[in-house]
């Protein structure tokens, strides 16, 4: 299937469209809670006490959401978590100044931050034929690029013309609006997650641990990409004038490049299994990065920039799928939730270790940008026996 084909295929558009409207604000929500805060006269440890509540109540609510959308269905669960993060957004935009009404905001926002990515993914088995899931989620790898990009330029618009409230208001208006495109599209509105494996516990997917270890590689390139943040800040400060747009045009370039990666990635058919390919790929996005140590001119900088950025939706594309295939039965919402969550423990922890280094040395911060997807690969090489989904391996043993 292509991706005319793909677009074509009932629900789909709406699916994918839906889930973009109502992620958008997780690309916006932590510039917004700056400038908001920031117009309103609040110190900047305050701002970094709103933005960490945000942070934080997302990596706790996201798994928990998706628990509660494996045991009782999709629609309910967004709409109602659209509802209260909307919630948070008003706290915001009406009480910025206040310590306790931002925090509370901040964190209700993130917390109930609606799981659209991970119900989604949960839909796409259901959506297209088992042979076109590496394409559907391919493209719905390549189509979150976007997010990296709109999200602080939406912002940007938004809050330049009509003021940062106002930018809060369309984040909690976008977040319903995509709960309600997706939640009430028939897929959504008749999938139910298969009976959940005894096996799972109380630990629900974590109980697997060739997903637990999938998990953590892909924490760490989740830091890699927290640390080229850093460092393509750092760069062009240190570079005014050699590259229009500065650090944003490095960064789109390298989301650009993750756009065309996935849709290659999609476009082709693949014979080694999801599990090879995941880590041949976190491999070949730690040799993609290694050039950045490099930290040559700007225009070469920039080619560096698209280059480090080509592997990362890929890789992202074929994890999908891995995770599907390595969650217990009962538990893939939560299990594609933990994904984002551990992805974005890892973004925020190699941002807060790059920008501790940057001062001292721009080489340190390409290094440590490089290492995380580096150590992620090579833990996901050296354990690659376990990333096989049961059932391959009881069929290898079999033969």
């Amino acid at each position: 299937m292509g991706y005319t084909a793909l677009l074509r295929a009932p629900h789909v558009t709406r699916l994918l469209l839906g889930t973009l409207l109502g992620r958008l604000p997780a690309g916006m929500t932590a510039l917004v809670i700056a400038l908001a805060l920031r117009e309103a006269g609040t110190p900047y440890s305050r701002i970094g006490l709103a933005t960490a509540a945000y942070a934080i109540a997302a990596a706790i609510g996201g798994p928990v959401l998706g628990r509660i959308v494996d045991r009782t269905g999709q629609p309910r669960v967004l709409v109602a978590s659209a509802v209260v993060a909307g919630t948070g957004y008003a706290l915001l935009a009406l009480a910025p100044g206040s310590v306790v009404a931002a925090t509370a905001g901040a964190a209700l926002a993130g917390l109930f931050m609606p799981p659209l990515e991970p119900c989604l993914r949960a839909l796409w088995p259901d959506v297209v034929d088992e042979e076109h899931l590496d394409t559907a989620y391919a493209f719905d790898s390549a189509s979150q690029q976007v997010l990296y990009v709109a999200g602080p330029l939406a912002v940007a618009g938004i809050a330049a013309a009509f003021g940062p409230s106002t930018a809060l208001w369309t984040a909690a208006a976008l977040g319903l609006a995509g709960a309600l495109i997706v939640g009430t599209a028939a897929p959504a509105r008749t999938w139910q997650a298969p009976p959940r494996s005894a096996s799972a516990g109380l630990l629900g997917p974590l109980r697997s641990p060739g997903l637990v270890l999938l998990l953590i590689g892909l924490a760490g390139a989740g830091w890699t990409v927290g640390s080229q943040n850093v460092l393509f800040i750092a760069y062009a400060e240190r570079h005014p004038g050699g590259l229009p747009g500065g650090a944003g045009t490095l960064l789109a370039l390298a989301a650009l490049a993750g756009l065309l990666g996935a849709l290659a990635y999609g476009a082709l058919t693949w014979r080694a299994s999801t599990a090879t390919r995941t880590w041949v790929l976190a491999l070949g996005m730690a040799v993609s990065y290694l050039p950045l140590v490099l930290l040559p001119g700007p225009l070469p900088m920039a080619a560096l920039a698209f280059l480090s950025g080509a592997v990362l939706a890929p890789l992202l594309a074929a994890a999908f799928v891995l995770v599907a295939e390595l969650a217990p039965a009962g538990t893939v919402t939560e299990a594609f939730a933990w994904l984002v969550t551990l992805f974005a423990t890892g973004n925020a922890a190699g941002y807060a270790v790059s920008g501790s280094l940057v001062e001292g040395s721009l080489s340190a911060v390409a290094l440590c940008a490089a290492a995380g997807i580096a150590v992620g690969g090579v833990l996901l090489f050296a354990t690659r026996a376990q990333l096989q989904p049961a059932r391959r391996a009881e069929a290898v043993l079999a033969a």
